[in-house]
């Protein structure tokens, strides 16, 4: 069992001047897109399981090898996500099952030795929706730099009985950042950086 891929799609830009200043280091942000036949589209299926196995380390593996392509090696990627649409006669389960399983996503943060996890959205569209691919640090999830998202759009996908599976990745932060980190932000509220969730 194999995903009937209809074709991949890659995106990139390049930062150059961001609020009216250059700058320091160009920011690149790429993706790269599957559009796939739908497998469970137009009826319920119970069990989506055989499939989010089957196709979930194929597509994970393509995606990869393409966005650290893009990125000139997986060790220049700095922040990343991911993220699915759905077309009008699936689930929004359906483009969550095909992201949120390690059989896919951990090929990619494996490939770029990350500590974080993947931030995503997964939502349905027509055709020439918005992908909307929210990142963060690959290491760090309180590095406010790196909350980036990066959007994107196919003029024919997704299809009703198609899905858009979709890894995105930045090689930096936001080119002048000044919000700071969490971490400072909790220390003022009295919280322990360690577990930010006591008082």
């Amino acid at each position: 069992m194999k995903p009937e891929i209809r074709k991949i799609v890659s995106f990139e830009e390049e930062t150059f001047i961001e609020g009216f200043k250059a700058a320091e280091t160009p920011v690149r942000m790429f993706a790269v897109a599957a559009v796939i036949k739908n497998p469970w589209a137009g009826r319920y299926v119970e069990n989506l399981r055989p499939e989010v196995l089957a196709y979930g380390p194929i597509l994970g593996e393509i995606l990869t090898n393409k966005i650290s392509a893009m990125a000139g090696g997986a060790t220049n990627i700095e922040a990343f996500g991911k993220a699915a649409v759905v077309g009008q006669n699936g689930e929004i389960e359906h483009a969550s099952a095909l992201i949120h399983t390690l059989h896919f996503g951990n090929i990619f943060r494996e490939a770029v030795q990350a500590k974080s996890f993947l931030s995503f959205t997964n939502t349905r569209g027509p055709a020439n929706a918005p992908i909307m691919i929210p990142m963060m640090d690959k290491d760090d999830g309180g590095r406010r730099s790196h909350y980036l998202t990066l959007q994107f759009n196919i003029s024919d996908a997704p299809g009703p009985d198609e899905v858009v599976v979709v890894l995105g990745a930045a090689t930096g932060g936001r080119p002048h950042h000044r919000i700071g980190d969490r971490y400072q932000e909790l220390k003022e509220l009295g919280h322990d950086v360690e577990n930010p969730a006591a008082v």
